[in-house]
């Protein structure tokens, strides 16, 4: 019979992350006993702030960067039956990987071991044709735990950020779903195969900036893999220099200089790209 009434501590910076958690575990008759998330964001994606709104009544929140002397302890006195962490930028020591009598689970939005590491956008930056989400145990190396739930699935045919965001979000469900009755269930899940692991490190600042040589889909692509959670593609016009809201490919174009401005708009404007143009819109 599956377990009800497991107790579980979620390690998050995003809401929506706890919003499915949340779900989940209603669904089973499962009690999330605290949520933990560090204090401020690491990369400036996420942070603690849409959490303290968006708990469920009731929900206990524990702001907090010092994992091994505040936070281990709190979590060892609730005696949790899992630990689960989903984007949460920090390393967890083995002081609370120890503590959950089922053990400590990690979301992760690739499938592992390829893209491990902060920054799992970047295969799609770098042409990746699918998209994955991977549930794993958690070890003392960032995302290199037994894999226990896995899926895979096509780029939306126009990728943009919101696109990308509510294919992980379906996938993450689903791995959710799957995983954490394995780990309930005592099953220790598959190893990873280290031969097949990369590492996905942060976008620099020149890769954040969109460059019109590269062909139409290439530069929408990079911009729905920056733009994922919050504007960060970056374009350098004539009359305009900072971020922009989505990218796609236009109709018109041809025959202009890579760069140049074909038409101004409300909201954004028309550029060419190495091949058809681009119609940007602003955030």
């Amino acid at each position: 019979m599956p377990r009800t009434n497991a107790r579980i501590v979620l390690l998050t910076s995003y809401l929506p992350n706890y919003q499915l958690f949340e779900t989940w575990a209603g669904r089973h008759g499962h009690q999330i006993v605290l949520v933990v998330t560090p204090s401020g964001s690491t990369d400036g994606r996420y942070g603690d702030a849409d959490l303290v709104g968006g708990l469920g009544k009731g929900a206990s929140l524990l702001i907090s960067g010092k994992l091994r002397t505040v936070v281990a302890p709190v979590i060892a006195a609730l005696a949790p039956d899992l630990v689960i962490s989903a984007a949460f930028s920090r390393l967890i020591p083995q002081e609370i990987l120890d503590i959950p009598t089922y053990g400590a689970l990690n979301l992760h939005p690739s499938v592992l071991p390829a893209g491990r590491g902060p920054n799992p956008m970047r295969l799609v930056y770098e042409g990746a044709e699918t998209i994955g989400a991977t549930l794993h145990r958690t070890e003392a190396e960032f995302d290199t735990g037994a894999v226990l739930s896995q899926r895979e699935r096509p780029l939306p045919d126009d990728p943009s950020g919101p696109a990308l965001l509510a294919g992980w979000l379906a996938m993450f469900a689903e791995v959710i779903e799957e995983g954490t009755a394995k780990a309930l269930a005592g099953e220790p899940g598959t190893p990873q195969d280290p031969a097949r692991a990369s590492y996905a490190p942060a976008f620099t600042a020149a890769e954040c900036s969109v460059d019109f040589t590269e062909p139409a889909a290439v530069i929408c692509r990079k911009v729905a893999a920056l733009n994922l959670l919050t504007p960060r593609a970056v374009v350098r016009l004539p009359d305009y220099e900072g971020t922009i809201r989505q990218a796609r490919v236009a109709a018109s174009g041809g025959g202009e200089s890579p760069g140049t401005v074909l038409t101004r708009h409300t909201d954004g404007w028309t550029v060419q790209a190495a091949d058809h143009a681009v119609r940007l819109v602003a955030s």
